[in-house]
């Protein structure tokens, strides 16, 4: 590990964390919005109602390892939203440390400077989930598979895109070539996760579909044909279709622009024969396109790994004069920041960010 590159990467989440919460400051002195209002915005209403009271209605829709996390921190004295904050902090940070690992300065980089960053750093799921599933790639792809499955046993706690980091692992564990099947039992592990949740759920409610019912209901993440969900999302999208609230229409723009960088993304690694790679985007793209409408696409990139690290590496390729390279890159940084700032103002003002 290079000290200079290491260091570079501690600066970007440092800085970037850092403007998130001096937006978050700003509109606490300017509007007078308070703290605990901002960090508890949307899906952070859900964890807390969980971790505090349990389940009820559609919160199943929520996995239990971060309500549990949740819970856990309250026992310490300090508010659960400050607790989850701290933990999302942290774990942002351990998700960049392996992407360090996976792609190098660059591709930690490029993910702390992602658009939608600000779901590193409230009590969301994006972070906890990233550090423990980066890390189980790293493990797994160091043929170390006990850390690995009990990594994405973590994972698998808190989202359902545990289900696809199972598969991804899978195709991983395959492709390594030698005694496949000991490696594909270890996978057992994080799919009891998800199979205890799904019967704690039928417990609670008698329906195996409980998870995808709360889902319909709550989210309208109905099932639905891809060309069908396209057009709801492009109808969605078109100038003036919520002249209430008009940052929905561009919202839903971004999901249009996300699902087609996954797309891109899924077919590269899959060009590139990395197919553990290509399925644990391909997957998720899938998943997207048969709901109702495109919907938290451009949050969900946060997860794509290998998004990062090729990213990353474009960017930082040779062959431009470094000059000329290193002005590009302040550049690009100078935009992401600003858009980071703008999505973190959408969220801290309650505003649908996705």
């Amino acid at each position: 590990m290079k000290a200079g590159s290491a260091r570079l990467v501690v600066q970007t989440w440092l800085g970037t964390r850092l403007v998130i919460l001096l937006v978050a400051l700003y509109l606490a002195v300017v509007e007078g919005r308070t703290l605990p209002a901002m960090f508890g915005n949307w899906d952070v209403a859900h964890f807390l109602t969980i971790a505090e009271d349990g389940y009820a209605g559609n919160d199943v829709a929520f996995f239990p390892g971060w309500p549990l996390l949740l819970r856990l921190v309250a026992l310490t004295g300090l508010p659960s939203w400050v607790g989850g904050v701290l933990l999302a902090l942290a774990c942002s940070g351990l998700a960049a440390w392996a992407l360090y690992r996976l792609g190098g300065a660059p591709a930690a980089i490029a993910w702390l400077l992602a658009p939608t960053a600000v779901f590193t750093v409230v009590p969301y799921t994006e972070s906890v989930f990233c550090a423990a599933a980066f890390w189980a790639w790293d493990r797994a792809l160091a043929k170390q598979w006990w850390p690995a499955v009990a990594l994405a046993a973590v994972a698998a706690s808190m989202r359902v895109s545990g289900l696809f980091l199972i598969l991804a692992l899978a195709v991983l564990a395959w492709s390594q070539g030698g005694r496949r099947w000991p490696r594909l039992a270890w996978l057992l592990v994080p799919s009891a996760v998800v199979a205890g949740y799904a019967t704690y759920l039928w417990q609670l409610t008698g329906s195996w579909t409980a998870w995808y019912q709360a889902q319909a209901n709550g989210w309208a993440r109905g099932l639905t044909w891809p060309w069908i969900s396209l057009q709801h999302t492009l109808d969605a999208a078109a100038p003036g279709a919520y002249a209430a609230y008009p940052e929905w229409a561009w919202l839903f723009r971004a999901e249009l622009v996300a699902m087609a960088i996954g797309l891109v993304v899924a077919g590269y690694a899959l060009w590139k024969r990395r197919w553990a790679e290509g399925a644990w985007v391909g997957v998720q793209v899938l998943a997207f396109s048969i709901s109702y409408w495109f919907m938290s696409v451009p949050r969900a990139t946060l997860l794509w790994f290998p998004l990062w690290i090729d990213l990353g590496r474009g960017l930082a390729g040779r062959g431009r004069p470094r000059p000329v390279r290193a002005a590009l890159l302040g550049a690009l940084a100078l935009v992401a920041v600003v858009v980071q700032a703008l999505w973190a103002w959408l969220f801290f003002t309650a505003r649908w960010a996705g």
